[in-house]
């Protein structure tokens, strides 16, 4: 991928985001929300691919993948009002759609075309197939990875603003409440990744983004957690209970551990 040619998608994705102005201020509060969203996510995966030792336009390549990661948010929102693709559609099989039918990747070479197609398809799977090549899965981790990482600076963000002024849809519509549920927590106490189906509070959702963090692939990422303090962050948002601080705790010696280990 030559400069040119990465400038020639941004244009498109300008554009195209533009196509989806909304009249009511949530709606729009929203979708501005994922264009902010995928410029952090385009800086992130530049850092890491560059952190990687990647060439230059592997590097651009990187930020092409983040700059369509999520280009199927657009018509889920417009069409749903809803960010949860449990009661919408996979958001990330959809912008695999639309970039093919929009066909605004036909000059980008053809591995270059694939590695993007699949990457934007892969981006919001549970786990990564095993079967795939060691190109795909380099780069379905490096958008992974970029993509959580602004993923935690959003909601941190979120609980940070006035209420009048946040995008709803950014806690997919779980209530407020002062609990939390010990399957959630399980899971973060454990390692282990929790699935979305088992969020019932906005609290489980926060317990779940550290969880998180067990399931970034690079000690760059790790890097870029601690710089920004979203352990400390969340864990500040979080009731303070003794099995939440063991398991907050845990996530700190785990990311500390990796990063000395590198």
């Amino acid at each position: 991928m030559k400069p040119g040619d990465l400038q020639a998608l941004k244009d498109w994705f300008s554009s195209y985001c533009n196509s989806f102005s909304m009249p009511v201020p949530e709606d729009q509060r929203n979708l501005t929300l994922k264009q902010e969203h995928t410029r952090e996510v385009c800086l992130n995966a530049v850092r890491l691919a560059q952190d990687l030792g990647l060439d230059r336009e592997k590097v651009m390549l990187a930020e092409a993948v983040g700059l369509f990661h999520d280009i199927g948010r657009f018509a889920q929102y417009r069409d749903y009002k809803t960010f949860d693709d449990s009661i919408s559609v996979n958001h990330g099989a959809l912008g695999t759609k639309i970039l093919l039918e929009s066909e605004v990747l036909r000059n980008v070479p053809k591995r270059e075309r694939e590695l993007i197609l699949r990457s934007v398809t892969l981006h919001n799977v549970f786990s990564l197939p095993a079967e795939l090549d060691d190109e795909t899965v380099l780069f379905a981790k490096l958008v992974r990875d970029a993509d959580k990482l602004d993923i935690l600076r959003v909601f941190v963000d979120f609980f940070e603003q006035d209420p009048a002024s946040r995008a709803g849809a950014v806690v997919l519509g779980l209530p407020d409440e002062p609990g939390y549920s010990q399957e959630v927590l399980s899971c973060l106490s454990k390692g282990t990744m929790a699935r979305k189906s088992l969020l019932k509070t906005q609290n489980d959702f926060k317990l779940l983004q550290l969880a998180w963090l067990y399931d970034l692939n690079f000690s760059g990422s790790l890097r870029m957690i601690v710089e920004r303090g979203y352990i400390d962050k969340l864990a500040g948002k979080l009731p303070r209970t003794d099995e939440i601080t063991r398991a907050i705790d845990a996530v700190r010696e785990y990311v500390n551990g990796r990063l000395r280990d590198r």
